[in-house]
Order: C-alpha cells, then structure tokens, then sequence
C-alpha cells in the first residue's frame, strides 16, 4: 500500500481537538494560498437544505434592471429559501454561480463583496462561477444554486 505525498489538508478555522459549534469545517490544504472571498473546500455534519437555480425576482416576478440589484434579490430569495428550512446563511457550504456575462460580474467584485456580506455576512462558503450563454428567464443575469447543511 502507498502512502500520498500530496499536500496535508488542514482544517481551518477549529483549533486541533476541538468540535466546530457549527458543525462545518474550512477544508485549506496546507501551503495552499488562502482564497478570498470563497473557501476551497467544506465538511459539514447535519440535515442538507438543497435550492434550485435561484435568480432575482421579487414575489410579484419582477427583476430588477441591474445585475447588482439581482445578485441583491437572489442573495435574499436564497436567505429567505434556507429560513423556510431553519438554516441561517452560515449554514451554507456551496453556491455555484451562474452569469451571463463574466466581465460584468468581475466589473462588480467590490460592489458584489458588500452586497454579499449584507445578506450573508463574512462566511464564504465553497463556490464556484460559471458563464453561460443565457439563463431560462430571458431577462435574468444571475442564477445561484445554494447548499448548505444545518448542524444536528
């Protein structure tokens, strides 16, 4: 049997020995840089609350104009999906992103990180962005799917 000689994965932010109150784990190979604004890795314990591709419409169907105003509206409509299953945004463990246009999300990354931390504060989960070419609703510039795991 061979032993890996890859890199040692460490858990972050739990001091060795102790349980993480929230029953998630930062998973950070060691010598890895540390990424910003999302974690590599997550490990979580618990009852999972799954969300379809979520976008920015309010409760009467209307999108907001700007794709700052929808990355706001789905962040919310995600918040309000994890409370109606008694999950808080610090529970979330994976979003994955879907834009139509990646030069406007990068265009927004300071105005994106303070609308982020609004809603769900300084917790960045696993992530992952994609570009597609369209979304279903033809207006849409955002889609985000959210995984979290409530602790037991």
């Amino acid at each position: 049997m061979s032993s890996s000689k890859g890199p040692t994965l460490a858990v972050l932010p739990v001091a060795k020995g102790e349980a993480p109150a929230s029953g998630l784990q930062v998973l950070q190979p060691s010598g890895w840089p540390m990424p910003k604004g999302y974690a590599n890795g997550m490990a979580a314990d618990g009852r999972l609350i799954v969300t379809g591709g979520v976008i920015g419409w309010d409760t009467k169907g209307v999108l907001p104009d700007d794709f700052i105003g929808q990355v706001r509206q789905t962040l919310d409509n995600i918040s309000a999906i994890l409370a109606d299953g008694g999950a808080r945004p610090e529970h979330l463990v994976r979003l994955t992103w879907y834009v139509v246009d990646i030069e406007e999300y990068l265009a927004n990354l300071k105005a994106l990180g303070k609308v982020y931390r609004e809603i769900f504060g300084a917790h960045y989960p696993a992530m992952a962005l994609v570009q597609v070419v369209r979304l279903v609703e033809k207006a849409a510039r955002v889609e985000i799917e959210a995984t979290a795991v409530v602790p037991r």
